[in-house]
Order: C-alpha cells, then structure tokens, then sequence
C-alpha cells in the first residue's frame, strides 16, 4: 500500500495570495510536488486563482478574495496537493545547450577550478556531464534555477558578487546551476556564455526553459559562439530540444 503524501503547509502571502510549501529546504521531491500541483492548477483550475509562481519547493498562489476565501482555497490546494497525478516523464522536454567555456566567456572557469583542485578541463567535462532539472523561473525573465550539479562543483558563492555579469551566463553557485539571460548582477561563479536566449520578448515562445524542463550543456568554441549568437539575436532558437 502506498502511503499517502504529507499535506503542504498552507501560508498566508499577504491578503491575495497563498503559499503552499512542501518543504524547507531544496529538495528534489519537494520540487516535482511543486510543479505537479503547478500542472494540476492549470489543467483544471480554480476559479478566483489568477496567477502561481513556482520556486524549489513551494507555490505562490495569486487569487481574488472576492471571488474565492482563504480558507476554500487553502483547502481545495491542500486536496489538489494530495491526490496521486499520473507520470509526466513522456511529457518531460530535454534540451542541450551550447556554452563557450572560459577565457573572456568564462572568467571564473580557473579559480573554480584551483578551488576544487581540478583542471579547467575536469570542471568543464563535470559541468557539462549533468543532467539538470529546471527547478524555478525567476530573478530576471528567463533565468534559470537548475537542480542537478554534480557535487564535487559544488562551492559558496562569492564573497564579493558582481554588480554587472554578461548575458549568457552559465553560472554555478552553492549546490546550483544557472543560465542567466539578461545582463545583471550576480554572487555565482561564471563558467562560460551560452548564445541561447532563454528570454526573447519578440520571439515565440517568448521563454525557452520551463520548470520540468532537463537540461545538459555541451561545449563550443568562440567562432560557434559568434555564429550561433548572431542567428540567436535575429530569433532563433540555437537550443538543441532532443524530446
């Protein structure tokens, strides 16, 4: 017999929305419940929820109090949260994206690897070996929270973040991995630059990654770079999906 699922702890978010948490630390089980009930949400949704916002292991839940109470609400996700969903794994998309590593794309690829005493080389071949899961949305448009790095890359953040880090990035930072797709601040270590835009505002679909999606990475040099950066600027998607 299969033992029920734990009910979700159910937060109040201000007086318009909920949060359903499943956890309190990033956990791989805690994230597929959150994109489960996430999927559940839009497959048969709830009248008065205008909004949900996943993250590593809770849902925000947008909702219009004159439409739907607190406590109705609470209850019909805690419910939703509950039931047994069929697998998704046919469903799942699998994407492999290209990364230029180190030098000019890669400034920290060196001290990352003088840190874990490994050679630039190992570090790339670890990286790009993962299978990652895209936990969360968030940030900036279209960057990218995955699930998955290897342990042995993992490192702290750094002690003084970046106030401005390339689009492109592709980042490590604690137990994480990351793409970044707009120019922006950042604590996490740079690896290399991808050409994939994962955010195009005039391009369909206007975001590549979606939480579910699995991710592997694999390695090209600057001329690729710059050819595939090119047709991605004019809106093409350079991202390999397999499935």
């Amino acid at each position: 017999m299969v033992a029920p699922l734990s009910p979700p702890r159910i937060l109040p978010s201000g007086d318009a929305a909920i949060t359903v948490e499943f956890g309190r630390e990033i956990d791989q089980r805690a994230s597929e419940r959150v994109l489960q009930l996430d999927r559940a949400l839009s497959e048969a949704p709830i009248t008065g929820v205008s909004e949900t916002v996943p993250t590593y292991r809770s849902l925000l839940v947008h909702y219009d109090p004159e439409q739907i109470g607190f406590d109705e609400l609470g209850e019909r996700l805690t419910a939703l949260a509950q039931a047994e969903t069929p697998s998704t794994a046919a469903s799942i998309r699998h994407w492999r994206i290209p990364v230029c590593y180190g030098g000019e794309y890669g400034v920290d690829l060196d001290d990352v690897a003088t840190s874990l005493g490994l050679s630039p080389e190992e570090v790339v071949r670890r990286h790009a070996a993962g299978d990652y899961r895209v936990a969360m949305i968030g940030f900036t448009p279209g960057w990218s929270y995955l699930s998955g790095l290897d342990p042995s890359l993992t490192m702290p953040r750094r002690q003084s973040p970046r106030l401005l880090t390339p689009a492109g990035t592709i980042s490590i930072g604690g137990v994480q991995a990351g793409v970044q797709c707009l120019p922006g601040p950042s604590g996490w270590h740079l690896l290399g630059r991808t050409p994939v835009r994962t955010y195009q505002l005039h391009r369909d679909p206007i975001f590549l990654l979606e939480p579910g999606d699995i991710v592997r990475f694999f390695a090209i040099d600057a001329r690729q770079f710059a050819e595939q950066d090119a047709a991605a600027e004019r809106g093409a998607v350079v991202a390999e999906l397999v499935a």
